[in-house]
């Protein structure tokens, strides 16, 4: 991987089609939330499948969470569309099969030349793309468990909601006086609200 592509860096704003085939940008998926981001073999690979399965339960927690999951593979379209439906996702696929991503960021996997895959990574991604942790997965045990990524979450989270402690003097002063910007849902409707925690990705503003 290019050596500038480590935590604090941005990530490029890569738009891809999903598994409807309609090009999305990542900037868009992850709107002002947190978001994890897998880049994976694809549907051959029975690591990237188990990591998969694994992230189907975990992906109920980013719901509620408000914590963007998004898979991109070198899968072609039925490929990814195999590959989701096949480990029960229901988050955001995307598929890269010009190997933008792989090119741009260096991570070939030159010792597989007839798959010619990205190796695997997990991105743990601030708002705006900013990078907070990387994981490689070339080797499973690499990747990271649940655990690590609720743990890595809960800090980007905090970080970003000013409301993470609503129990200080200075937040119930803010409450009290009416002033609600720095409050859950921060200005949002709740029907935008709603929309991402459904990831109904065509009503993404």
């Amino acid at each position: 991987m290019r050596p500038e592509i480590s935590a604090g860096a941005t990530l490029a704003d890569y738009e891809l089609p999903d598994h409807t085939d309609k090009l999305r940008k990542l900037s868009v998926l992850q709107g002002d939330d947190p978001m994890i981001l897998t880049l994976n073999r694809g549907f051959y690979c029975p690591k990237d499948r188990l990591q998969l399965l694994e992230l189907t339960q975990f992906s109920k927690q980013c719901a509620v969470a408000y914590t963007r999951l998004v898979t991109i593979t070198t899968d072609n379209l039925l490929q990814s569309i195999g590959l989701r439906l096949g480990v029960g996702a229901d988050w955001t696929f995307l598929h890269d099969t010009e190997r933008i991503i792989q090119k741009d960021l260096d991570i070939p996997e030159y010792t597989d030349p007839q798959n010619d895959p990205m190796i695997p990574h997990t991105f743990v991604l601030e708002p705006g793309l900013r990078i907070y942790k990387i994981y490689d997965g070339y080797w499973y045990w690499g990747r990271p468990s649940i655990g690590e990524l609720q743990q890595d979450a809960r800090e980007v989270t905090r970080r970003i909601r000013p409301d993470w402690k609503i129990d200080t003097p200075e937040m119930r002063e803010k409450w009290n006086r009416g002033d609600r910007k720095e409050f859950f849902p921060y200005g949002k409707s709740l029907k935008q609200v709603i929309v991402r925690m459904g990831n109904a990705v065509d009503q993404f503003e």
